[in-house]
């Protein structure tokens, strides 16, 4: 998920309690979250079970998010594996670094060679960005102006690669909140109902097909998907005029069958589908 905000409209501080709203961890889970946080002589007795939210600074190397050295060690994104890894300011991180989470985000894991050896780290991870709209941050802003020109606003977001936004399943706008809303506004839902309906998504799609929706591919996805006919062609049109890839569009596939999950759904509609597609907002590099 990449979200995109002006400063202080509260990106960090939903990243911060996503991994909150995830499913518990089984016991696989966790002695494999353990295991790589004992590499790295990270692992507390008392977050064992925890999934772990790694938020490295923008500063970061390829070789500390990914991993890497004499002898390989793992890097951030294994670190985070079966929780979240928080890159905030997404922009500002070296551009070799965001394109080397391309293949473990298909993946799941990292393949680090040297000459004396080659390591294996797992790294099947939920990907959370922030960045602001411009480099001033206020583009689109309600009541302060943006001072950036057009050609500063593409350069600043074409940092991002078509290739690496392809890979991210949700682009939400956060946007600022009016001071009366913030201080006045009434309690939002609680971590602890929307983890009750994850896990029920979650129990519903394993149940159906022994696995998680972002694991289904292929012929899988096209089995276990049952999308209404509607909904297919709703999906092949906006894809065709948004200009998707087939990665995009079987993303946003994947999406409208977790949206249909969360609604308890058997079947996917075009109401899901066009949720989905509204969630890959279109945010390209250098527009």
């Amino acid at each position: 998920m990449l979200m995109v905000g002006p400063p202080g409209s509260g990106k960090s501080m939903l990243a911060q309690r996503f991994a909150g709203l995830l499913p518990p961890m089984s016991t696989q889970e966790a002695l494999e979250s353990a295991a790589v946080a004992s590499l790295a002589g990270r692992f507390s007795l008392e977050h064992w079970g925890q999934r772990p939210t790694c938020a490295p600074h923008h500063s970061a190397s390829a070789v500390a998010l990914v991993g890497g050295g004499s002898p390989p060690r793992p890097g951030e994104i294994s670190l985070a594996h079966h929780g979240v890894l928080f890159l905030d300011e997404l922009p500002e991180f070296p551009r070799a670094a965001l394109e080397a989470l391309r293949e473990p985000l298909e993946s799941g894991h990292i393949r680090i060679s040297r000459a004396a050896m080659q390591s294996e780290f797992p790294a099947r991870f939920q990907l959370i960005g922030a960045m602001n709209p411009c480099p001033c941050g206020f583009l689109g802003h309600p009541t302060q102006a943006c001072r950036d020109t057009p050609d500063q606003i593409a350069r600043y977001q074409g940092k991002l690669s078509g290739p690496l936004l392809d890979r991210i399943d949700l682009h939400v706008e956060v946007p600022a909140l009016p001071p009366h809303d913030l201080l006045r506004g009434e309690a939002g839902e609680p971590s602890a109902a929307v983890r009750e309906r994850v896990q029920a998504a979650r129990q519903r799609a394993q149940t159906r097909q022994g696995t998680t929706n972002q694991a289904l591919a292929g012929q899988a996805l096209d089995r276990q998907v049952n999308a209404e006919p509607a909904a297919l062609k709703f999906l092949h049109t906006a894809a065709a005029r948004l200009g998707w890839s087939a990665r995009s569009t079987h993303r946003a596939l994947r999406v409208a069958r977790t949206i249909a999950d969360l609604a308890g759904m058997d079947a996917v509609g075009v109401g899901h589908v066009a949720e989905a597609v509204q969630y890959r907002r279109v945010f390209r590099a250098g527009t």
